[in-house]
């Protein structure tokens, strides 16, 4: 299925993390986060290139320890907190020799998402001869039960009547887990909507659906990776 097709694994890791300093590369359980990653995408064997986008020479040098592609840092341009994950993609995707069918973003903040997720992603993404994938998880209470507030904080009607009822009994609600995105690599830019006809989820649970943003984080995926070994 994958064989007459060229894949690419592409793992931004911009160095300038706000929330904890040098996120990407902080030791989770003796190892870099961002190594776990890496590791995972070459368990898959079906990725022609596992490539680490980064602006840091030290993040380069950390990503190829472990396996990964880095010939080149990524432009000052996608190095803020304000370039979009897609744009730095695309940069990835010009400046390469190799011309790529199909991209695979794995963001390094999802350290529990393993190689049997990805290709079972990438199943659904052959299976369903889609445009995109991208992972999503199950949200641990309703979105029927979520709402805005304005500066008054009234919550009159803040839950809809039909919504008013045992949250068993409502329809299941997921959410973007930030995990696995899959995309055809002509679509890159001519599809300004990556969420389209031909988009698909592929659900995951939420153990592997840990995003890394905050020291709180850590310690749950530190918790969870002592209690599985």
């Amino acid at each position: 299925m994958y064989k007459d097709k060229k894949i690419i694994a592409i793992i931004p890791a911009r160095s300038g993390s706000k929330g904890v300093k040098d996120k990407n590369i902080k030791e989770l359980n003796g190892k870099p986060l961002i190594a776990y990653t890496i590791e995972e995408a070459n368990r898959c064997g079906v990725f022609d290139c596992v490539f680490v986008s980064t602006d840091s020479e030290k993040y380069a040098q950390i990503a190829r320890e472990y396996g990964a592609e880095v010939p080149f840092l990524r432009t000052s341009e996608n190095s803020s907190d304000k370039a979009g994950s897609w744009d730095v993609v695309r940069e990835v995707l010009s400046k390469l020799d190799k011309k790529f069918d199909i991209v695979v973003l794995l963001q390094p903040t999802s350290p529990l998402r393993n190689s049997n997720n990805i290709l079972e992603a990438l199943d659904l993404f052959f299976s369903k001869n889609a445009d995109t994938v991208c992972s999503v998880c199950e949200t641990p209470h309703s979105a029927f039960w979520c709402n805005t507030l304005d500066e008054s904080l009234s919550m009159q009607d803040f839950i809809k009547k039909e919504y008013q009822k045992p949250r068993q009994e409502l329809p299941k609600t997921y959410t973007l887990n930030g995990a696995i995105y899959i995309c055809k690599t002509e679509l890159l830019q001519t599809n300004p909507n990556f969420y389209g006809e031909k988009s698909f989820a592929y659900i995951m649970d939420a153990v592997k659906s840990v995003d890394i943003d905050t020291e709180l984080d850590f310690t749950l995926a530190e918790t969870i990776i002592s209690r599985y070994k």
